[in-house]
């Protein structure tokens, strides 16, 4: 009896990885990721009203309100070639005048992207006391 498990063969470990399973695997998920994807779209049609009207132009350059790295607060008028420096109680007054002229007056904060974003925040609170109701925001002016 000793003879016949001596005489049995060893068998060799075998150092290679099975991959049957795991293509077998990828390829289910494939099918499955290829039938649920047009599903997980959202749309719907939305019938718009068609018109003949063109996009209005504003032939009045915007007034620009520049918010410096220190929080200094200047005004650009269209005219102007320089931005005069002001601080919010004066730049309040000053838009306030403008809009009563004109009230689409466009106006843009032009800020510094290293200018703190609260310093931004309080001249567009300044801006809309003035009771401006167009204002666009630019950074990285300089």
């Amino acid at each position: 009896m000793t003879a016949a498990i001596g005489r049995r063969k060893r068998r060799k470990l075998k150092s290679e990885i099975n991959v049957v399973p795991y293509i077998d695997v990828m390829l289910v998920l494939l099918i499955i990721f290829m039938v649920t994807a047009p599903l997980l779209t959202l749309s719907f049609e939305v019938d718009l009203p068609s018109s003949q009207a063109k996009a209005l132009e504003s032939k009045q350059d915007p007034v620009i309100v520049s918010v410096r790295l220190d929080g200094q607060l200047s005004l650009k008028l269209p005219e102007a070639k320089e931005p005069a420096p002001m601080d919010p109680g004066q730049l309040q007054a000053q838009l306030g005048a403008l809009v009563a002229q004109d009230k689409n007056l466009r106006v843009i904060v032009a800020a510094d992207k290293a200018v703190a974003y609260e310093k931004v925040v309080a001249a567009m609170d300044v801006i809309k006391r003035a009771n401006v109701e167009k204002v666009g925001l630019a950074t990285d002016a300089r």
